[in-house]
């Protein structure tokens, strides 16, 4: 019998409140692992192994067990960049038993720009070769996008101490956004990336920025990926806008073909529509934004609700959309008491925020 190998590291985090602090961590990581809690102790599984912490004197001892050294890395990261999110400002402490041995993050991929061209209107689309595009296929759909200085030869982040990302500083400072990988190419290499560009004016849009001037040859990164998964469900109800657009139409085009699928996707106009590829069964209703009465910002909101009504409990309830909408039919689909692990709900934007 083979021995099943597996890498291990602890952690103690001193915050003001450790009790406050677990259930922070409980309440938001239910959405990307299997979470147990019992008093003070809580147990996290994913995809990359398992977290326990548990309080004790007034901190917080954790416990990783990983499958590879990668991942425990990555493990590492992500719990690290969290706690210090919840900590919000407050004292806060982070020590690890070992320090990190890896000299890069494990995750990060270079990529190069092919092509860049326009989907519609509004949403430009960037094609980048990678050297291995494995990590992005059937997995997670998101990435952390970073761009060098125009002119400058990359830097990359590394490790802090702490496990969190040591990002470059200075002339050396990245772009950064958070962007859905839309459709891998195993055969050629290559990843698709869609970018929304904002019309609206006065608005900062650097990201938008960097797909409307990019050449073939430039160079970027992609750090991941990282949530957003595909739903594994015979029922998949979609709802979001044009920032979900990548997103959702990757999840039809991955859905296997006894799924049934109903998209509800709000745009612009007409010219914003895209067709929707899939094997399965889709169902897409359109909400044209220009069309709306004036005023009329909750449209979206309310047709989701509608749908969410019409839905049976075994039907995957899947939204992306403006952070105040995302909330409101969070709280809706709480109320119904929709099962958690059959649903995923998520902002892409905050509106009146005037940045992209």
């Amino acid at each position: 019998m083979n021995a099943v190998h597996s890498f291990k590291l602890s952690g103690v985090a001193v915050p003001a409140c450790a009790a406050q602090m677990l259930d922070e961590i409980c309440e938001h990581f239910v959405e990307h692992a299997e979470v147990e809690r019992k008093d003070g102790l809580a147990v996290l599984r994913s995809k990359l192994g398992v977290a326990q912490i548990k309080i004790e004197n007034a901190q917080l001892l954790i416990e990783l067990d990983c499958p590879t050294r990668e991942m425990l890395h990555m493990s590492r990261t992500v719990l690290a960049e969290h706690l210090f999110y919840f900590a919000n400002g407050q004292p806060f402490e982070l020590t690890w038993s070992e320090p990190t041995s890896l000299s890069a993050l494990p995750n990060l991929h270079e990529v190069t720009v092919v092509s860049a061209h326009d989907v519609t209107p509004h949403m430009r689309r960037v094609i980048f070769s990678c050297a291995d595009v494995t990590p992005f296929v059937d997995g997670d759909m998101h990435v952390r996008l970073l761009v060098p200085p125009k002119g400058k030869p990359p830097v990359w982040p590394g490790f802090r101490e702490d496990g969190r990302i040591s990002w470059p500083e200075g002339e050396n400072e990245l772009l950064v956004r958070v962007y859905t990988i839309r459709s891998v190419d195993r055969d050629r290499g290559e990843l698709w990336v869609d970018f929304v560009q904002h019309p609206a004016p006065g608005v900062s849009t650097p990201g938008a920025d960097f797909a409307r001037d990019a050449r073939p040859g430039d160079v970027a990164a992609l750090l991941g990926p990282g949530g957003g998964g595909l739903p594994e469900a015979r029922s998949i109800l979609l709802i979001g806008d044009e920032s979900a657009l990548p997103a959702i139409a990757r999840i039809a085009a991955e859905a296997p073909s006894e799924t049934t699928m109903r998209a509800i996707i709000e745009v612009e106009d007409m010219a914003e529509e895209q067709p929707l590829q899939t094997d399965g069964m889709l169902n897409v209703q359109w909400l044209h934004r220009a069309s709306h009465p004036n005023g009329a910002a909750d449209t979206l909101v309310r047709e989701a609700k509608a749908a969410i009504e019409a839905a049976n409990d075994e039907t995957f309830v899947w939204v992306a959309c403006e952070k105040s909408d995302v909330r409101t039919i969070k709280t809706f689909l709480k109320v119904r008491k929709h099962d958690r692990r059959m649903m995923y709900v998520a902002w892409y934007w905050e509106r009146d925020v005037n940045t992209a």
